[in-house]
């Protein structure tokens, strides 16, 4: 019988909730539970709960006023902002924040949900470990002494102190760590080397395939095509791409394809309405097909409902990947992934999404955790920073004349760990 665990994320955003879809498979019941959310939560823990999240949603609307904004959003940013790498020192003193939570912990908060998994565990013989994809249900399973092991699956390319427990020596959290970097920083906060494992990110097994990882090669042929229209970089890597994917085939099979993402509070759709603008008649022409990631919000998809009428684009080149509940949304995100050629977004968990060989466009960072995102993929040759949205018709193209968006996509592919879902089945699972 294969082994089950208890996945925990929470439903602030999108990124916690993204990382915890690919493992839907390893958990019990095969459901997430949202520790903001579940069923009979006490009112007490749902409104620290609730106030939180409501709290970064309204900073990062705001964050796009220029000034008042801006200035705003930098004064929450300094209470989870993660500091310089460099020069290597203990970085294990908790800050405030962290602090702060612990006490809301003195006062029971999360004591609720650990005790049902308790109860379950005895209905099921058998302490099943939890993983987290947040840092709070994580130090709430270890303060009431959660009988199971504690797995905490880290969303970013570097994190916050806040993301270490209080006491990281003594603590038994064990960390998965997407990159190397960030397993650094967790030593660097205390933790033993022993508690953090160098998974990789957890991508959707429905973009990889088996571990061969025959579906993401087959969907990189066809986009390589597409990202290198002069075969400037295919053919002076010939065989650097038949080494790794094989031959390519004669045609992609679609139109060019841009897929721009909005986060849960839509803070940039300002960005993907100009990206329209100036790709109109690209779109048009059906020379470019374009996906908008408007996530489970109805606003936001009635937004771009309404720019698109007024541009007079065809459905069939433009549609808006929308859905009523945050699986479903999944679901249709990562199988128009598929077929997608660019990922245009902010700097967030969708950054390791490159490693499908996915180039990135990066639009403006929101956040500490973002701008080290940024750092990263721009280091790695991931991705690229995003030019001014208004003349996107011009950069663009000359991007895939010369062959950086398939160089991208290659380094991706190649330098990033790509089964990190395995890895962390076999981590937490064996």
């Amino acid at each position: 019988m294969e082994k089950k665990a208890w996945v925990v994320s929470v439903n602030m955003g999108y990124g916690h909730q993204r990382t915890a879809f690919p493992l839907r498979d390893l958990a019990q019941d095969v459901k997430v539970i949202n520790a903001n959310d579940y069923e009979g939560i006490p009112a007490k823990d749902r409104k620290i709960w609730e106030g939180t999240r409501r709290f970064y949603e309204a900073i990062s609307r705001f964050s796009r006023i220029p000034v008042a904004g801006k200035a705003a959003f930098a004064a929450y940013d300094r209470f989870q902002r993660i500091l310089s790498f460099y020069p290597k020192r203990n970085l294990s003193k908790p800050n405030f924040a962290l602090k702060q939570g612990y006490s809301l912990f003195k006062k029971g908060w999360g004591k609720h949900l650990i005790e049902e998994l308790r109860i379950k565990n005895k209905e099921l013989r058998m302490d099943l470990p939890i993983i987290s994809t947040f840092s709070v249900p994580a130090f709430a399973a270890e303060f009431f002494d959660y009988p199971g092991e504690i797995f905490c699956v880290i969303c970013d390319a570097d994190v916050a102190r806040g993301w270490a427990p209080l006491d990281t020596r003594r603590s038994r959290i064990k960390y998965l760590a997407p990159t190397q970097r960030t397993a650094e920083r967790m030593y660097l906060y205390g933790v033993p080397s022993k508690n953090v494992f160098l998974t990789g990110y957890p991508l959707p097994l429905e973009n990889i395939g088996s571990e061969s990882m025959e579906i993401l090669k087959d969907d990189l042929r066809r986009r390589l095509l597409n990202l290198d229209p002069q075969k400037k970089y295919c053919e002076k890597y010939e065989v650097l791409i038949e080494s790794h994917l094989g031959k390519l085939p004669d045609k992609p099979g679609h139109p060019l394809t841009l897929m721009f993402s909005l986060g849960g509070a839509g803070a940039q759709k300002e960005i993907g309405v100009r990206v329209l603008r100036s790709l109109w008649f690209e779109i048009s022409q059906g020379k470019v097909k374009v996906f908008v990631g408007a996530g489970i919000s109805e606003n936001i998809k009635q937004y771009f409902e309404e720019r698109i009428r007024k541009f007079k684009l065809k459905k069939e080149n433009i549609e808006i990947i929308f859905a009523e509940d945050i699986e479903s949304y999944f679901t249709k995100f990562n199988q128009a992934l598929r077929e997608t050629d660019v990922l245009w977004t902010k700097p967030s968990e969708l950054s390791f999404y490159s490693a499908l060989g996915i180039p990135i466009i990066i639009s403006r960072p929101i956040g500490s955790q973002e701008e080290f995102n940024r750092r990263w993929l721009l280091k790695s040759g991931f991705g690229l920073s995003q030019e001014d949205p208004s003349h996107t018709n011009q950069w663009l193209f000359d991007w895939l004349q010369k062959g950086y968006l398939a160089e991208a996509a290659m380094e991706g592919f190649i330098e990033g760990e790509k089964l990190g879902t395995y890895n962390i089945k076999k981590v937490c699972c064996g």
